[in-house]
């Protein structure tokens, strides 16, 4: 006789979750085969062979009586206040994400499980981003978060992280997607930015609690970035980098793909580079995405949406030696040769535009103007 626990359904999809040997592409197949997830765990060996072959592990898993202390520990998880497990069952499984060739059978939420079915953008990049591509991510935040979009991103360093401050900033909906448990942060070092994420948006991953942050999970989940979104952005990307991956699948699921270009001369720009030649629409401004998205989306479309900052003058020098920056990162000895200044001046002008916001220094001792 089988061992009944509390929350039997749950308990029911965190099992098959966990079956042996049966892929995300094999749960699928066993929902269809019998209709219900109550009708798998009632099926007679005879039934399940039939549904199974050769999956003696797996058949033997949903015959033998439910792991007790392993699923109570999770289905108490789910007891706490915002914790949430989302089934394919559901009525507000994501719509989007059940289009997508390898849909999860469940979710694991902490936040607002009502994000998951509202018009997403995916911003994703570098994790070693430029100053520059650090602020365009939490811009294109900020903007497209007050046009009503959700941001949804992956939670990492980098651009990941830079989008969804952006999104909070503005009191916006952020959505991140982890490739570990949600008993866990990771990185350690986003643990704010994740509880701010769980009370103003939410934490999802299809992984079990205590999944800890393998390499190759991270690769998975990114089809749930681009899978629950109508859009990715790509703000940076060095051309072996994870972020194409997650453009790649946004393709694949027949989602629209952006780029934002950037110098010829940033490693960090030669993914979006790549993917603007394999037809990803070059954006500049949040409006850009807009103009894509907005009919989709149901959201604001103004042109008004950019964000603005206090400004300073700037007096006619500082004016001339912007224009020496030009637009790529140059170091203080260029600048000197080209607008032939002296070395003091130059260092006392890039002092005050860089508090005041004009440019941004880089390792190397390197200037870059900001977007501003």
């Amino acid at each position: 006789m089988r061992v009944m626990l509390s929350a039997p359904s749950q308990a029911l999809w965190l099992r098959l979750r966990r079956l042996p040997g049966v892929g995300i592409r094999g749960q699928l197949d066993l929902l269809e085969h019998f209709g219900s997830i109550d009708a798998i765990f009632s099926a007679t060996p005879a039934q399940l062979q039939q549904a199974l072959p050769g999956k003696k592990a797996a058949i033997q898993d949903i015959l033998d009586e439910p792991p007790v202390k392993l699923l109570q520990a999770e289905l108490e998880w789910l007891e706490i206040p915002g914790h949430h497990l989302v089934t394919w069952s559901d009525s507000d499984y994501p719509v989007l994400l059940r289009e997508i060739s390898d849909p999860p059978i469940a979710l694991y939420v902490v936040g607002q499980r009502s994000l998951l079915s509202t018009p997403q953008i995916a911003i994703v990049g570098s994790r070693n981003p430029t100053p520059m591509g650090r602020e365009n991510a939490h811009a294109f935040a900020k903007n497209l978060a007050n046009s009503g979009l959700t941001i949804t991103s992956g939670m990492a360093l980098g651009i990941d992280g830079a989008a969804h401050r952006g999104a909070l900033e503005v009191t916006g909906k952020t959505i991140a997607i982890a490739g570990t448990g949600l008993d866990r942060v990771y990185p350690p070092r986003h643990r704010e930015l994740a509880h701010q994420i769980a009370e103003h948006g939410a934490l999802v991953s299809e992984f079990p609690l205590n999944t800890p942050p393998k390499p190759e999970n991270f690769p998975v989940r990114n089809r749930l970035i681009s899978g629950l979104s109508l859009g990715t952005l790509v703000v940076e990307a060095a051309l072996q980098s994870g972020s194409l991956i997650t453009a790649r699948l946004a393709t694949e699921q027949g989602r629209e793909v952006f780029a934002i270009p950037g110098s010829i001369h940033a490693p960090q720009a030669r993914g979006c580079h790549a993917l603007i030649r394999q037809g990803a629409k070059l954006v500049e401004t949040a409006q850009d995405v807009l103009e894509e998205l907005g009919p989709l989306a149901n959201v604001v479309h103004a042109a008004s949406l950019e964000s603005t900052r206090a400004t300073a003058s700037l007096a006619p020098p500082m004016v001339s030696l912007l224009e020496h920056i030009g637009h790529d990162p140059v170091s203080v000895d260029s600048l000197i040769e080209r607008s032939g200044l002296t070395a003091d001046v130059v260092s006392s002008m890039l002092l005050q535009m860089e508090l005041n916001g004009w440019v941004c220094s880089s390792p190397g001792g390197v200037y870059q103007r900001t977007s501003r």
